[in-house]
Formats: C-alpha cells, sequence, structure tokens
C-alpha cells in the first residue's frame, strides 16, 4: 500500500511539472564583480548593492545590469538567455503536460553566463 502511493505521489509530481521546473527552479545565481571593485550595480535602473555581489533572477526575464562607479564610465551589459534543447526534449518525452509547463514558465531557459566582470574604464579629464 505503501509502495503504490509513494509511487503515485512521484508519478502525479512528474505529470503535473515540467523537467526543468524539477530540477533546476525557477531562478538563477549569477556573481558580479567588477574591477575596481565597489561599483553600484543597477538591475533594469534599480540599485541592488556593490561588487561583488551575487543575483538572483528569474529564468526567462529579460535583465539590463549597469556598473557605475565615480571617476569611471559606466559599463551596461544585457543578460541573454536560452532554452536549453535537453530541457524540450525531456519535457516532450515525459509528456505534453511539462512541456506546458516549462515553456509557461520559461524555467527551461539558461542565462548564457554564470559570472561577469566589469573592467571599467577610467575618466579622462
Amino acid at each position: 500500500m505503501k509502495k503504490s502511493f509513494v509511487v503515485l505521489v512521484l508519478f502525479s509530481f512528474v505529470l503535473y511539472s515540467g523537467c526543468a521546473t524539477i530540477f533546476q527552479g525557477s531562478s538563477d545565481t549569477i556573481r558580479l564583480s567588477s574591477e575596481p571593485s565597489e561599483a553600484k550595480i543597477l538591475l533594469n535602473g534599480h540599485e541592488v548593492g556593490k561588487t561583488p555581489q551575487t543575483v538572483k533572477l528569474n529564468r526567462g526575464e529579460e535583465y539590463y545590469l549597469e556598473f557605475v562607479k565615480e571617476g569611471y564610465e559606466k559599463m551596461g551589459i544585457k543578460l541573454d538567455y536560452s532554452v536549453g534543447a535537453g530541457w524540450v526534449v525531456l519535457d516532450f518525452l515525459a509528456g505534453l503536460v511539462g512541456l506546458i509547463i516549462d515553456a509557461a514558465t520559461g524555467n527551461w531557459n539558461d542565462y548564457d553566463l554564470e559570472s561577469y566582470k566589469a573592467n571599467l574604464t577610467p575618466l579622462i579629464e
């Protein structure tokens, strides 16, 4: 009885969740640093701290990072993501429900980098 209940719960979990949602969650953590350090980090125009710092970002959303430090040129980067083809194949094999869930949530997306270092250029006066 217990064994069939456990199997039923696990089967339901897999059936009603996408593979990427189950195995990697809905966010990525990206390490940010700069040379020199202590640069302000702006995420979509909102300050989130100073370098070095880690930020947690929702998968499938677009972000623009800016690094700002007095006496240095501002540096910006658009964070790009791509669909993990392996997740699409696994979702297809596991069933249509998982495919729909991962597509709707964007959890099968991965950011193209895990860390970023901004090398800031001094302003010429």
